[in-house]
């Protein structure tokens, strides 16, 4: 892979991956309710997400989903639905305000494999990125060069851009938790997080595509 055709594709995913999306929304709530370091691993797990998305798409599934309406209907209600969930789980939230000191948790603790696992289950939930990274990659892969090698150096790049932008957003969660100590307004960062995901969860289900 040459430079400028790395360079181009580090562009392109840049602006993809800041906009904010379900994983930039949810890494931003842990980092205000857990802090910087404990959002890490909720990061780490939106990061493994995309991986598992990037691969299967390259052994086919993405082009499978594009042709099989029916599982592709599945995917995403499941997926949808389970945005639905947490959304309507944040609203309900009642956790106490995070603490005034950067990066202390409030209310139940939640263990690193849990906030894993939601970071990772809410980045794999749109079977759109498959779709997505199945018509993304071979804008940038030259198929008479090696693709194993090209292939690794695009999702290694994502990867890396993936965990620099998503730990900002946590980082900026945890930045301005020192706003949200007062229980009504964390009552609204609840509320509004929570309406978020489920507007997500909902568009994604009423989505044709």
């Amino acid at each position: 892979m040459d430079t400028l055709t790395w360079l181009t594709y580090m562009g392109v995913i840049f602006a993809l991956i800041i906009f904010p999306g379900p994983v930039a929304l949810l890494c931003t709530s842990h980092g205000l309710k857990f802090g910087r370091k404990q959002a890490t691993t909720t990061v780490l797990g939106g990061v493994a997400a995309s991986l598992v998305l990037m691969t299967i798409s390259s052994l086919g599934l993405g082009a499978v989903l594009a042709t099989s309406e029916t599982a592709f209907y599945a995917l995403k209600m499941v997926g949808g639905a389970y945005l639905v969930y947490l959304g309507i789980m944040a609203w309900r939230d009642t956790a106490s305000p995070p603490m005034a000191s950067p990066g202390a948790a409030a209310g139940p603790k939640v263990s690193a494999k849990k906030r894993f696992r939601r970071g990772f289950t809410v980045g794999i939930s749109n079977p759109k990125d498959l779709l997505f990274f199945a018509a993304l990659f071979p804008n940038f892969i030259d198929v008479s060069q090696p693709q194993l090698e090209q292939f690794v150096i695009l999702a290694l790049t994502w990867l890396v851009i993936d965990f620099t932008l998503m730990s900002i957003y946590a980082g900026l969660g945890s930045s301005i938790s020192r706003w949200f100590q007062s229980p009504r307004r964390y009552q609204r960062f609840n509320r509004a997080t929570g309406g978020l995901f489920m507007a997500a969860g909902g568009t994604l289900i009423a989505s044709n595509q």
